[in-house]
């Protein structure tokens, strides 16, 4: 049993011996255990079975990666959020771009975070480079590989993250502070109206995964902690870590991984950029894949007109 605002017992674990810029988009997949970003770097990286071994490439980008999801029944293959727009990463190749909406952008736009559903779409937010006021969106890749707008004036989106059901997604806009819960129609990936889920008045919330309590663990960057929410918004419990800039979480079964940031900071300390492990009461589920259709048959990788 939890109790509210209790401190986890201390005892997280570093990762590997890498200390990343900008590490998020941290993600438990089926077939690659544990793969993460370093976003301004272009890097996706896996971490092994083993605690003291440096991470390994998957691939390196020319341009900003901010988040990826597995395409399901493609080894091998992601979905990501990179650079001004979509694109699908396959091993040895070139990424082949479904649609590049910011790329005309009236000032300089990236993908941030973004993830899969379990209805087989993907979501992905976008930022300004300087976080200007409003300047984000949150697009919805749909099975056909359709890249569509489904919520604009955001200024610094993170998350998505998804009940099991589909129906609810949490998203962040870590600049204001406030994290809204909307209703998701699975059958169209509609959203309906959303409502303040959680304000966070000493940080900023960035990352997210939802456990399978339904609760949602939240890094909260700028305070060195990681904040496990219940669904109706009370905070249950905090976990410390030794690094200012928290990004990233995810849940391997039983335990708690989260990426870190030295990204803007003065003096970075020994364990700023790290990515940490903590036992946890509470499973989470591995990521979901995107899962591609295509009725009149076109290549899937062909690119696909934007929706406003």
């Amino acid at each position: 049993m939890t109790h509210p605002e209790a401190e986890a017992p201390a005892g997280a674990d570093v990762l590997g011996p890498d200390r990343l810029e900008l590490g998020e988009g941290i993600r438990w997949t089926a077939d690659h255990g544990i793969v993460l970003v370093d976003i301004l770097a272009g890097r996706l990286l896996t971490a092994t079975d083993r605690p003291a071994e440096p991470f390994r490439h998957l691939a390196r980008l020319p341009v900003p990666l901010g988040a990826v999801a597995p395409v399901a029944d493609a080894p091998g293959t992601w979905i990501a959020a990179a650079g001004t727009g979509i694109c699908l990463l396959t091993p040895d190749a070139p990424p082949r771009w479904l649609a590049r909406p910011e790329a005309d952008a009236a000032r300089p736009m990236r993908m941030n975070d973004g993830t899969a559903d379990p209805a087989g779409r993907f979501w992905a937010g976008s930022m300004a480079y300087e976080a200007d006021d409003g300047a984000g969106s949150l697009y919805r890749v749909d099975h056909d590989g359709t890249v569509s707008r489904v919520l604009d004036g955001i200024t610094v989106p993170n998350g998505p993250a998804f009940t099991a059901d589909g129906r609810t997604m949490y998203l962040a806009d870590s600049a204001r502070g406030v994290v809204r819960r909307h209703p998701v129609d699975p059958a169209t990936g509609a959203l309906g109206a959303p409502e303040v889920y959680v304000t966070v008045d000493d940080g900023s919330p960035d990352g997210m995964v939802v456990d399978a309590e339904g609760a949602v663990w939240i890094a909260v960057w700028g305070t060195g902690t990681v904040r496990r929410y219940l669904a109706d918004g009370r905070l249950d419990r905090t976990l410390r870590l030794p690094a200012r800039q928290p990004a990233g979480v995810c849940l391997r079964e039983d335990l708690l991984y989260v990426t870190s940031a030295r990204v803007g900071l003065a003096a970075p300390g020994p364990y700023d950029g790290a990515v940490f492990t903590a036992r946890v009461d509470v499973p989470g589920r591995p990521a979901d894949t995107y899962r591609h259709h295509s009725p009149d048959r076109r290549d899937p990788d062909s690119p696909r007109k934007e929706t406003a």
